[in-house]
Formats: C-alpha cells, structure tokens, sequence
C-alpha cells in the first residue's frame, strides 16, 4: 500500500488517479464475486471474453433489482434464451411470464424491443461505442457505459448505487450524489485504458462487499488511505441523503373468482403504462380518494362477492391498498370479452406481477390450494 498523499482540499480526489485505479484492479483481482453472468478476472487473463448479449441482460435485470434476486431470473432466461437472436423470436407473453416477480416491468417490454432492434439493425450484434448503445430501446447512460465497458473493454465512468456511495465517501461530497457531477467526472477521471471492464466491476464490488450503506469494513478496503470520509471519521455521514418526497395513497378493489374447477378469472393490462402487457385479476381503477373504488361495485360481473383482506403494494411514485373481494363457486364457463379463466395448475406460469400475486394469496391461501402455487 502506497503512503497516502496529504488533504489539502475540503473534497475531491486524493491521489494519483491511475494509481488508485492499479489498487482497486489488484484487489478486484483476489476478491472479485463469483455472479453468473461475469467472466472473472482469471478467465479474462486466459482469453475468455465476455458475452454482450448476457452482459445487456444482465444490466436490465440489474436496474432497481438486488443482485440475489436476479441470479435465478437471468439463469431461467438465458435457459430459455440463449442469445439475443433466440430472444427477438421469443413470444412476447412467455417473456413477460419469465419475468413476473422481478418488477419494473417496462424493463421487460424495453428487453424484447431492445433485442429485435439488435436482429433487425445490427444483424445481432450489439454496437460497442456507448453512443450507439444509448440509441437502443431501454439503454440510459449508466446501461449504455456498463455494456460498453464490461462487454467491449471501452473506458467509459460506470456509475451505479455502489459506485455512488464508494465516491462520495472518497471525496466526501458534500451533496447528494445522484444531483452531483463529480461522481461522474471522478469516476471517469480513474477509469483506466487497460481493463475498463474489470474496473467497472470492481468499483461495484467495492461498494456492494466493503463500502455498504451502513458499517463499511474500511479496514478491507484498497482505497482506504485516500478516502477523505474516512480521513474524517465520518463514513457513516456520507453519501449525504436527499430528502424522500412523500408518495400518495390510492385504494381500490381487486377481484379474485373462482370457478367450480378452481380456475381462475383474469385479464391482461393494457400493453402500454404501469404493468403493462401484464396479466392482472380484475380490478377497478386506483383512486386517490380514501373512500375511492375499495367496493365490489366495479366486479367484473354480479356474483356473491365477498371481502376476505387487503393488501398493499409500493409503486415509484405512489402507494397502492386494494380490497380484496371473492367469489366462489363461479358457473359460467364463458370468460366476459378480454378475459380468461387460468386453471389452478396453469396459475403459477401466469405473468402476475407481485401485487397481483399478493391478492391472490390472500383470497386463496397457499395452503388451502397448493396446485395454484406450485411455481416454476
């Protein structure tokens, strides 16, 4: 470990860029994460380059989405998909079906418009430069620079939630990070020519495995002589927290019928907007009035309807409490227009989204009809 320069200014980088850029490869190197879709650094070494296609899947996956979470979901669908070619020609439904339970599901409709124009413009190849990755459907900047860098060895700042944190703590900025360019401009500053890509990663196994949100392990840490937050003794100050804004209630009814055989009545949401292209139970309309559309007034056709709960759910921008109504023993066998009846073993394939999956537990309780939750 090099001897750390001194701090003469209130914030900014400490060091020799390409220095601490050395330090953090060489530490990647000895404690780099085992994730599937990753080629490690010893494999890179022996020649191994990484996959593009599995490298863009992962990074959508990865959006607003725990790094444990996501490993079963990206197994399932490179499974399934194995390249981006087999993607574009996957049918839309089985898609959103593979990707229920994973959340923020415009990720999911972006991923199928994203592979077909890969097939359809780049004859299934992905483009290298980050200029041409920000043209696909779905790749914002921080995709565009973590493909780019990752897949394609182009130095490019990659900066996600981990990144933020490890430099904000370095710097000790004074702001929220996701409002601050020098978190950019820091990043970009370090990110070496030679392996753009491992240093990419590494500065996310940094902030994910020794720079976390509460208690870093600074003593583990290859950068910890340069840190001006730990300098401080004040790690647990920063990043400086931007004020949550409040996100409103809204209510309503979601209806759960049940025919004789146990099927089950659903529909599918309009392809655009939030769930879209979703399989959903019906339901009414979200309303932010206390005393909105939590009746049965608004089932989708008259039976004995009875309430058996509520649940909630957390959206972006708002908070959403459904009534949850009941009807048994349904008899017709006709769905009304625009809906389906999904027989108990065919429920657990159905692309319901979480808050659909949670009303339907708490209508139909997992263990009074275990064939519906038999999942993949």
């Amino acid at each position: 470990m090099r001897a750390p320069e001194r701090d003469t200014e209130e914030h900014g980088l400490i060091g020799d860029p390409a220095r601490l850029a050395a330090d953090l490869l060489d530490w990647y190197d000895a404690h780099a994460r085992d994730l599937p879709w990753r080629v490690s650094p010893k494999a890179r070494r022996a020649g191994v380059t990484p996959d593009p296609y599995r490298v863009w899947l992962s990074e959508i996956m990865l959006q607003q989405t725990t790094v444990e979470a996501v490993k079963p979901y990206f197994r399932r669908f490179v499974a399934e998909w194995p390249t981006v070619r087999d993607l574009a020609a996957a049918d839309a439904d089985a898609v959103m079906k593979a990707w229920a339970g994973l959340g923020y599901y415009a990720r999911a409709r972006n991923l199928l418009a994203c592979a077909h124009a890969v097939v359809e413009k780049h004859d299934g190849s992905f483009p290298q430069t980050e200029a041409e990755l920000r043209k696909l459907p779905g790749l914002g900047a921080y995709t565009a620079a973590a493909v780019a860098a990752i897949a394609f060895d182009r130095p490019a700042a990659v900066v996600d939630g981990n990144v933020e944190r490890v430099i904000a703590r370095m710097i000790a900025l004074p702001v929220p990070p996701r409002t601050a360019a020098p978190v950019r401009e820091t990043v970009a500053r370090m990110a070496p020519e030679i392996r753009p890509g491992d240093f990419a990663q590494a500065t996310m196994d940094l902030g994910a495995t020794v720079c976390t949100p509460r208690r870093p392990a600074c003593i583990l840490c290859p950068w910890r002589d340069w840190c001006r937050a730990r300098r401080r003794g004040e790690q647990d100050m920063f990043p400086v927290k931007a004020a949550k804004p409040s996100k409103p209630d809204r209510v309503g009814a979601v209806f759960v019928a049940v025919r004789r055989d146990g099927a089950v009545l659903l529909r599918r949401r309009e392809a655009k907007g939030l769930l879209g292209g979703m399989a959903e139970l019906p339901t009414s309309g979200w309303s932010a009035r206390q005393d909105g559309d939590a009746t049965a007034a608004a089932a989708p056709f008259l039976a004995v309807w009875r309430k058996v709960g509520q649940v909630a759910h957390g959206f972006t921008h708002f908070n959403v409490i459904l009534s949850v109504f009941r009807a048994d023993g349904v008899e017709t066998a006709k769905a009304p227009p625009g809906h389906w009846w999904s027989r108990p073993e065919e429920i657990a394939g159905e692309a319901l989204p979480t808050v659909m999956r949670n009303a339907l537990k708490c209508a139909i309780p997992p263990a009074t009809e275990p064939k519906i939750w038999n999942r993949r």
